[in-house]
């Protein structure tokens, strides 16, 4: 039972254990609520029967105490089983679902967008507390605890229990069927919630963009229609769970015409005694309270089924998994046969191979959306292939666990991300456990003195969201002093110097020199001069290697590689036409 809790409404095995507390937890306090009535139901024997004797007045209030306390006692522990428990497998639940983001093959995230991810944890989590510390426990309580009086009331009368309990499968009946209109009615209102979440987003990442081609009206004019269209579904979505709560609960609520009909026609034809009435009037008032609440957290549970189903799509998901024992002989990184598709139908490479040998620089050139970055992730295992095999030092990287193999990796992307804190501890995230000693000197062979120094506060200064503080060179040479630091035998540079200005320029290829020294080095570049001095070329065009070679057998072949180095240098001379500031001018 522990193991389908888990699975259905996506819990650790302790929070399932705690659902299952606060369900019985739910029960007693129910339970509780009805023995002031049993209490009050004795009194009026008593009275019809000659009176109160003197002795049970002090019955009476030591009775009356007796419920005041396990009503708060059951309270109390209702509340710990509930509230205290769900807060806590909150926090386990949104811990759980990093966790599995951090195994999950990158590929996932090239099909989720950050808002819908941000939701799941967030939004989802904060809906699910709710659910598990008011709808679910309060729920089962509630049907378990009438189940029980219904049983006590059969052995009390089958007649009058029937006239109070018909209401109750017809009831969870009409909400129960409306599953399907719920489910549905909420999946759409989720919907709207996430393009309304993804316009936002879109809107202040692109604002500047938005701003300089006078589009902001138009974009804010459809971002409206996207914020209507939210309010527009959580309106569709409360009425449609409104109208057959609200009918069910109009059926509940018959429930005591028919106990008072029925219980009248009993009580002339002789055939029912007045203090079974009264009890079956006593219990029918205090029962139907908590079946009113049932029927609407039935709604609410159908509801959390499209949130469960979100975050299920993340647990379920297969994760990487490999050794975590390293058994690479050298760092030689050979693709032998490689086929790729992110998705299915749309192959990215065919057939590649090729060997980047420990030691030497590997360039990966040819036209946008030949593969060069696809081939840059696989070699670090962000993507499983195909078919074919990567290996480094003869290991298969596909046998290895991510986080092992990274350890051989250092990665220098084209954008950076930065985090708002100091520029020590940015340049830390290479290596975690190294000393301040440690990180300056890997700073200072990036060349990171030469803007830190120029900060009040120098490697301690904060560099704001993002490094926003800093120009994109600036943050190029914190993210090269973090692969210093790491100091792994792989170097994968991906565009590094593809932005920037002559002097930056300069200042990170001196870095980069002294970063790939006797390493394996895969480099990624659109600049022919920037893999000039390369060891190997490898050109990919159409998902496949088009060539590969030293540079200068390739600009001795007629290939695509001088092609390309022909027209990058016949683009270099180009100037701007004489007289066109002018014109312009005029």
């Amino acid at each position: 039972m522990i193991a389908k809790l888990q699975k259905k409404f996506a819990l650790s095995r302790q929070g399932a254990v705690d659902l299952v507390r606060g369900c019985i937890a739910c029960v007693f306090q129910n339970l509780s609520f009805l023995f002031p009535a049993g209490l009050l139901y004795r009194l009026v024997i008593e009275l019809m029967n000659g009176g109160v004797g003197s002795g049970a007045t002090a019955f009476y209030l030591v009775g009356c105490a007796a419920c005041i306390g396990m009503i708060l006692l059951t309270t109390w522990f209702q509340y710990n089983a509930t509230y205290f428990a769900t807060y806590t497998e909150s926090g386990v639940r949104r811990i759980s679902l990093a966790e599995k983001l951090r195994k999950i093959p990158l590929s996932f995230f090239g099909k989720k967008d950050l808002a819908d991810l941000t939701s799941t944890i967030m939004a989802d989590c904060t809906f699910l507390e709710q659910a598990f510390s008011h709808f679910i426990p309060e729920l089962i309580g509630a049907m378990i605890s009438t189940t029980l009086v219904a049983v006590g009331l059969f052995g009390y009368d089958w007649r009058m229990a029937l006239a109070a309990l018909w209401v109750m499968p017809v009831a969870f009946a009409i909400v129960g069927l409306s599953s399907r209109v719920q489910q549905r009615l909420s999946a759409r209102q989720m919907d709207a919630k996430m393009a309304c979440a993804d316009g936002i987003q879109e809107c202040i990442e692109t604002v500047r963009d938005l701003k300089a081609n006078n589009a902001e009206d138009g974009y804010l004019e459809g971002l409206d229609g996207k914020i209507k269209a939210v309010e527009h579904r959580a309106i569709l979505s409360e009425l449609g769970t409104a109208v057959f709560v609200v009918s069910a609960t109009l059926i509940l609520k018959l429930g005591i015409a028919t106990v008072a009909l029925v219980g009248s026609i009993l009580l002339v034809d002789g055939s029912l005694d007045v203090p079974t009435f009264f009890l079956f009037l006593l219990v029918v008032s205090r029962l139907y309270d908590p079946l009113q609440g049932a029927l609407q957290n039935l709604a609410a549970v159908i509801a959390t089924r499209t949130n469960i189903a979100r975050m299920n799509e993340i647990l379920d998901h297969p994760v990487q998994t490999g050794d975590t024992h390293l058994t690479n002989r050298g760092c030689d990184v050979v693709f032998d046969h490689v086929k790729f598709a992110y998705n299915t139908g749309e192959t990215v490479l065919r057939d590649v191979s090729f060997t980047a040998r420990q030691g030497e620089v590997t360039a990966l050139v040819g036209p946008s959306g030949g593969g060069k970055t696809t081939v840059s992730r696989l070699a670090a295992r962000f993507w499983d292939v195909d078919q074919g095999n990567i290996t480094v030092g003869g290991m298969d990287i596909s046998k290895i666990d991510p986080e092992t193999l990274l350890s051989l990796y250092a990665i220098v992307f084209q954008d950076v991300t930065l985090f708002d804190n100091t520029i020590l501890e940015n340049i830390r995230i290479g290596r975690r456990d190294a000393t301040d000693e440690q990180v300056l000197a890997a700073a200072r062979l990036a060349n990171c003195d030469e803007f830190a120094d120029r900060l009040p506060d120098g490697y301690q200064s904060q560099i704001g969201e993002n490094g926003c503080a800093l120009s994109g060179g600036e943050r190029q040479r914190i993210s090269i002093a973090r692969a210093f630091l790491k100091d792994a035998p792989i170097i994968l540079l991906d565009e590094a110097t593809a932005s920037l200005d002559v002097e930056n320029e300069t200042l990170i290829q001196t870095a980069l020199s002294r970063l790939i020294r006797n390493k394996t080095v895969l480099v990624i570049a659109h600049r022919m001069r920037t893999v000039a001095g390369a060891d190997k070329i490898v050109v990919l065009a159409n998902g496949m290697v088009a060539e590969q070679g030293a540079p200068e057998q390739l600009l001795q072949d007629d290939g695509l590689y001088r092609r390309m180095v022909e027209l990058q240098n016949r683009s270099q001379r180009w100037t701007i036409p004489g007289g066109l500031c002018g014109r312009e001018a005029h």
